[in-house]
């Protein structure tokens, strides 16, 4: 599975929650400043040859749903990063967010609980 680029994300993140949608919809979740209905068509495009998005027609408008979900998508990206900048260790990755002080005690004990929980 290809890496998005930032704005192929923010396509896929306002079909995700969108679930289907029309180009009018999805420039509609884009921030400002929003994009031209033409880039986004393209990039719509774009985002099915790449197998991420489908359509079906609607009337005479394409109708836009997603073929990646984006659990699948988060899962496939957390690995490369994972991979990439935590020689594919977890317990890394989680020591770099404490040691940064991005996430707190109480977070970690909630990830801990987690992970019993799924062990069960």
């Amino acid at each position: 599975m290809q890496k998005l680029a930032k704005r192929e994300e923010q396509i896929m993140q306002a079909v995700w929650q969108l679930e289907n949608a029309f180009i009018k919809e999805i420039i509609q979740e884009m921030p400002d400043p929003k994009p031209h209905y033409n880039t986004i068509a393209t990039m719509v495009k774009i985002l099915e040859e790449k197998g991420f998005l489908g359509h079906e027609i609607v009337g005479n408008i394409f109708r836009y749903y997603p073929v990646i979900s984006k659990d699948t998508y988060q899962q496939h990206t957390m690995k490369d990063i994972v991979k990439d900048y935590f020689d594919n260790s977890y317990p890394s990755m989680l020591a770099f967010f404490a040691k940064e002080q991005k996430i707190s005690e109480e977070e970690l004990n909630e990830i801990v609980n987690l992970i019993k929980s799924q062990k069960k």
